[in-house]
């Protein structure tokens, strides 16, 4: 799209750090937890000190025989790091392959062979745990952020090594790659070029305008996600104070944001979700938030009146973004303390003029509409460029300029796309599985998480989580579905058994895969099914 091309001379990832610490020397860069590969750093660092330090690990993985063009796959135990360390491999023209911690060796292990004996960074508590020795073969070379073993060499050993001066490569070369979300199978590789993140950069941008003052960025987002790339150019390039959270309990991030007073945050949804308690602390950790960002899914309105609530801010704002791995946002709404917990939302909001297009095909011949809703597909130059080693599968999902999402919607008279349901989550006959998802959240405060999925025997079943893994309502639940389609028994569940991506989604799929395994499927019970 024109506002996405015109001066796209790429994102230059390998030099933000060089870039931020050249405008703004004396920023900090925060964090909740100490780096593998430097801990003796602290949780504290300049622009200048980030700058140094992705300098010099670049400078080690060039030691390590990494040249421009080259794969390296990046997978290590959950740390900040895991992004320092993509940033220093761009900056000598090496193409990053980011895996989340969260995916299990036979996975990790697929993906290696898509990418053909790239370059490994791992750590030793990986290897003891989760990969098998298959990733040895499968690596050109092994390298450990962290701890030893006798077939891998540690970036500790490549201390000292000669500075590398940054490389720029071609806008449309591969910068990076990230994984989609796994949802329904082995992630696919999403392969961004320098020239797809800028143009996904310009409208995330566009929710920092509204920012007049150089005030601190708090985000909790995925460390293997393209979205925490271009968060951070944007705070960073324009001086804004960023912490980066590894940890997202409520009672820590209570204490952190109460010293920080964040007034941007970002995160995912699921991670919004478990942050409404936060609007119940005394200490008010929320209290300074004019906004909240989220780049990923349509948020439950109960969510958004809750956050925007416990804020004192003259008009906080809940910046809505509709987008996916391989698209970048695509549409977006602003809510403000109007917004009701009784609202529709499945309502994402609007593409960015000259930035983004979206349409609807229909599947039945006549106009997409609530009961009967299309393939959403959208346009931008944020677009991926293939999915590694799986071409083919690429271009089933892309027709021209346009990407099929994966989902089913509508579009109103007035422009805002409605979003129902994944395809391959969708219910015949029942309606939209997230709204009435959304009807219940509203309905029932206790709830933590809500996923309607399909049951063997015809009726769709509820898994419900509640605060503190309380026992379920049955009243209150009754008296919530009496004029919602007609579901089974709910089963509860603790939050923390539910199948979840690197991004907290839940696992739709697979949920229900483990509730048809289960014994005895009409009681409902806190826990997984044995």
């Amino acid at each position: 799209m024109f506002l996405q091309r015109v001066g796209n001379r790429g994102i230059r990832l390998g030099a933000l750090f060089d870039r931020a610490a050249a405008r703004y020397p004396t920023n900090v860069l925060l964090l909740d937890h100490d780096l593998d590969i430097a801990p003796e750093r602290g949780r504290a660092m300049t622009m200048t000190d980030v700058a140094d330090l992705v300098s010099d690990f670049g400078s080690r993985l060039w030691r390590a025989g990494l040249r421009p063009g080259d794969h390296v796959v990046i997978h290590k135990s959950n740390a900040f790091d895991i992004t320092l360390l993509a940033v220093a491999a761009t900056r000598i023209g090496a193409v990053p392959v980011l895996l989340s911690p969260q995916l299990d060796g036979e996975t990790v292990t697929a993906l290696l062979r898509r990418v053909d004996r790239p370059y490994l960074i791992t750590d030793a508590a990986q290897l003891a745990g989760s990969l098998p020795d298959a990733v040895f073969a499968l690596s050109r070379r092994v390298l450990l952020a962290s701890g030893t073993h006798e077939r891998a060499t540690t970036l500790a050993e490549l201390a000292g090594a000669p500075r590398i001066p940054a490389l720029e490569l071609p806008a449309d070369h591969p910068t990076l790659v990230t994984h989609t979300s796994g949802t329904t199978g082995i992630p696919k590789l999403a392969v961004h070029t320098a020239f797809s993140l800028q143009a996904r950069y310009r409208p995330q941008a566009l929710a920092t305008a509204m920012m007049r003052r150089r005030e601190p960025v708090a985000i909790h987002v995925s460390f293997v996600h393209s979205r925490l790339f271009t968060a951070l150019a944007i705070a960073l390039l324009r001086g804004f104070p960023v912490a980066v959270l590894a940890d997202a309990d409520p009672q820590r991030v209570a204490q952190l944001f109460a010293r920080l007073r964040p007034a941007v945050l970002e995160a995912h949804p699921n991670t919004y979700m478990s942050w409404e308690q936060l609007a119940r602390e005394p200490l008010r950790p929320l209290a300074n938030v004019k906004l909240f960002s989220s780049t990923f899914d349509a948020l439950h309105p109960r969510t958004v009146h809750t956050l925007i609530g416990a804020s004192r801010r003259r008009s906080p704002k809940f910046g809505q973004i509709y987008g996916q791995s391989e698209i970048g946002p695509t549409v977006a709404r602003s809510y403000g303390r109007h917004r009701s917990p009784d609202a529709d939302g499945r309502c994402v909001g609007i593409p960015f003029p000259g930035m983004t297009g979206v349409r609807v095909v229909s599947r039945d011949g006549k106009r997409p509409t609530s009961s009967s809703p299309g393939y959403i597909e959208v346009s931008s130059d944020g677009r991926i460029r293939t999915y590694l080693g799986e071409q083919d599968r690429f271009d089933r999902q892309a027709d021209e300029g346009w990407w099929r999402m994966g989902d089913l919607g509508y579009r109103t008279r007035w422009g805002c796309l409605h979003l129902m349901d994944r395809e391959v989550d969708e219910i015949p006959g029942f309606g939209s599985t997230l709204s009435v998802e959304d009807r219940l959240f509203s309905r029932l405060s206790d709830l933590t998480e809500v996923v309607i999925v399909p049951s063997e025997n015809g009726l769709p079943r509820p898994v419900v989580c509640t605060r503190d893994d309380r026992p379920l309502d049955q009243q209150a639940w009754r008296k919530a579905v009496a004029d919602l389609p007609d579901m089974a028994a709910p089963v509860q569940w603790r939050q923390a058994d539910l199948p979840q991506t690197a991004t907290a989604k839940i696992k739709r799929l697979e949920l229900a895969r483990l509730l048809a395994r289960t014994q005895h499927p009409d009681q409902g019970r806190a826990g997984a099914p044995a």
